[in-house]
């Protein structure tokens, strides 16, 4: 079988092997932009909309046009341009799913300059500006979970706020923009595994808004609105052997193609500035309060997908589903979810959190996601572990599990494994890190004084100690020695 790359004209030829966009495309119109163009966005929120596009043709109104910040981002920017901005998602559970998606309209390579991103989102017909660029994106103090005024690209952006690089600076830009020109706000929706990211990115936006014009801030204040969501599907990064085996069995090329899990989950708290697409007709949830649901999300599955991962990767698995299949690391992931993460949730409206665990090991072991386990420790953010431990230790409840976790995080920034075998840490702060980690070998304490990443958590005696036994046994006995002692200790 000849392998045809996805294009509006191969549209036809495609549909005879996999589903293809049966709405009109070239009726789609931009009302979304979205920052941080990558796996997840199209694996999740593009696919939602492509979907309802497929339902209602009201919904055309709701085109997405992605915008890359980074010059890593041009490659995608330039294989989805080629292909009208198609591409290939491939959903794995039990079966299989491909499917092509057609929601893109367009994207913006806003490496250089962020001119065009800002007057597309300047634009009266753009009603969402939605974003995924983790949380090293928002360029907050870890102390303070404030917008770091000291962050270099705050610093930039404040410098010459007409020329933004920051996702902050250019949300802003786009609002003075709008209010110049006396058209409406947008909804700035985060998207990305952040407790409160509404609320997070509603106040980095007004800090820096008041920043420059206390007038802004409040226009930006009374008018836009800033929904948290809570997003859920497993989505590792592509691999050759993906992107050939789609050649070979179905007849795509496709260097663009994304491949998730069939899991897909989405809670979006009903606040809107003008207007929403009907996201919840094609399987999202639109509650009054998302809360409850992230909590769930980043304190169950985000906090044990890093608590794994670091260990993992020590013990020599390259997969997540490797690791599950490790007896230890399983039993490890059931006791931090019943002992320590779980019980610091509130109940959750519909929620069997029994069930939703189980559900999890399920998905992590699920061997057609090859979801490798430094894709977890390179995006994952630390706070998915420190939030819980701070609210155990509020109540005076133990965190080994966690500190394990923790020691292990630490142990890997070092930057080779057991064996001496290098390992790649992408991390803002990877050079100091590394220093610190190999300082203080094992003792956490040079790493733990890192205020950005730590705050006041190197203060209590506690957490300190909890942190250094663990990180002192990996050192002396190897990782999974330390974690079958902390099992024999636990009873898992």
């Amino acid at each position: 079988m000849s392998a045809s790359r996805p294009s509006q004209a191969q549209l036809p030829i495609l549909a005879r092997r996999v589903a293809v966009p049966a709405y009109d495309r070239a009726a789609l119109k931009p009302g979304i932009v979205h920052i941080g163009l990558g796996n997840f966005h199209r694996a999740h929120m593009a696919r939602y909309t492509d979907a309802l596009m497929a339902r209602e043709p009201s919904a055309s109104a709701w085109g997405i046009m992605g915008a890359g910040l980074l010059p890593g981002d041009a490659p995608l920017h330039d294989h989805l341009r080629a292909q009208d901005w198609l591409y290939t998602l491939v959903e794995r559970g039990e079966g299989e799913r491909v499917a092509i998606v057609g929601s893109l309209v367009g994207t913006i390579l806003a490496a250089g300059s962020s001119a065009a991103l800002v007057e597309a989102m300047a634009r009266p017909e753009t009603r969402i500006v939605s974003l995924t660029v983790t949380e090293h994106g928002y360029c907050l103090d870890a102390a303070t979970r404030r917008l770091d005024r000291d962050h270099p690209a705050i610093l930039a952006d404040l410098a010459d706020p007409g020329h933004p690089r920051s996702a902050v600076g250019i949300i802003v830009e786009a609002f003075r923009k709008r209010m110049i020109a006396g058209f409406g706000a947008f909804t700035a929706m985060s998207c990305d595994n952040i407790q409160h990211n509404g609320h997070m990115l509603a106040q980095a936006v007004l800090d820096f808004a008041a920043w420059r014009s206390p007038a802004l801030a409040a226009w930006i204040a009374s008018h836009a609105r800033f929904p948290s969501t809570m997003v859920d599907r497993i989505t590792p990064v592509t691999r050759p052997e993906d992107i050939a085996d789609l050649a070979a069995r179905h007849g795509i090329d496709d260097a663009a193609a994304v491949f998730c899990e069939s899991f897909s989950q989405w809670v979006i708290e009903d606040d809107f500035a003008d207007g929403r697409p009907a996201w919840d007709s094609v399987g999202a949830q639109f509650v009054d309060d998302v809360t409850p649901y992230e909590l769930m999300k980043l304190r169950l599955l985000n906090a044990s997908h890093l608590a794994i991962a670091g260990p993992a990767r020590l013990m020599g698995h390259d997969y997540v589903h490797e690791a599950m299949a490790d007896g230890l690391v399983r039993r490890f992931m059931a006791r931090l979810m019943d002992a320590e993460t779980g019980p610091t949730l509130p109940p959750v409206p519909g929620i069997d959190l029994d069930r939703y665990k189980a559900t999890l090991i399920r998905r992590f072991a699920n061997p057609a996601i090859r979801d490798r386990v430094e894709r977890v420790n390179s995006d994952a953010a630390l706070n998915y572990l420190l939030d819980p431990v701070r609210d155990r230790l509020t109540k005076e409840e133990p965190v080994d599990l966690l500190g394990f976790g923790v020691a292990a995080w630490i142990r890997r920034m070092r930057g080779e494994d057991e064996a001496g075998g290098p390992i790649e840490v992408r991390h803002p702060l990877a050079a100091l890190l590394r220093e610190r980690t190999i300082e203080g070998g094992p003792d956490p304490l040079p790493v733990l004084r890192i205020a950005s990443l730590f705050g006041d958590l190197v203060d209590h005696v506690g957490f300190v100690a909890t942190v250094a036994r663990s990180l002192a046994a990996i050192y002396a006995l190897g990782c999974r020695a330390a974690l079958e002692r902390l099992a024999e200790e636990q009873g898992f």
